[in-house]
């Protein structure tokens, strides 16, 4: 079977209101106001996570449109406070299945400047996955059909033999719509949950 995991709040916990935070500190403007004007998805987000955009370019049309005025490592820092942690139990269930024969994949909306971030403070990811599928060097983006299409045909297998699990009920729909069984990660319970109801219990892992 092919194992095919989204990054944040799957593998790693993240918040963007960490992110406003440090930006408010650093650029002196109230948290309220940046939370306001904040676009967690636009058409700024979704160029940048496909490459369309380089990171200096999506750092000034942001600190545009929040009306800050950061540095770009300033800007960096606040951007990078995103991530929270990695979720061992996810991860610890990504390696018992790569020792079982499974192969083991990352499907992820990001983009260059948090790749240059994350691989190297949390290296366990890579460690667990046998590929990463990012949508800043693949130039599509989740709910995209055909993204969908690209990693199962790639890693050469039909749908049905394919398990998605996202954070983001849409992109669980287009999974869904393209054949493979997609599961909506609502919490963190969901992932151990499901692998103990399929005879795949935690502490089988450790």
């Amino acid at each position: 079977m092919l194992y095919i995991f989204d990054m944040g709040n799957v593998i790693i916990d993240i918040d963007f209101k960490r992110v406003l935070a440090v930006w408010s500190n650093l650029s002196g403007t109230p948290l309220a106001n940046l939370t306001t004007k904040f676009p967690i998805i636009g058409e700024t987000f979704e160029k940048h996570e496909c490459g369309q955009i380089t990171d200096t370019e999506f750092a000034e049309i942001l600190c545009d449109e929040l009306e800050i005025s950061l540095s770009f490592e300033q800007f960096t820092e606040g951007w990078n406070a995103l991530f929270i942690g990695v979720r061992q139990e996810v991860i610890a269930l990504m390696n018992k299945l790569r020792e079982q024969g499974h192969r083991v994949v990352v499907l992820s909306n990001t983009n260059h400047l948090h790749f240059q971030y994350w691989p190297k403070h949390y290296p366990e990811i890579i460690a667990s996955v046998d590929s990463l599928y990012l949508s800043h060097d693949l130039g599509m983006r989740k709910p995209s059909l055909n993204l969908f299409k690209h990693v199962i045909e790639t890693e050469g297998v039909t749908a049905d033999q394919a398990i998605f699990f996202d954070d983001l009920w849409e992109h669980v729909d287009a999974a869904k719509k393209v054949g493979i069984n997609a599961i909506h990660v609502a919490n963190k319970n969901v992932i151990p949950d499901y692998f103990k109801t399929h005879g795949f219990s935690l502490s089988a892992v450790t």
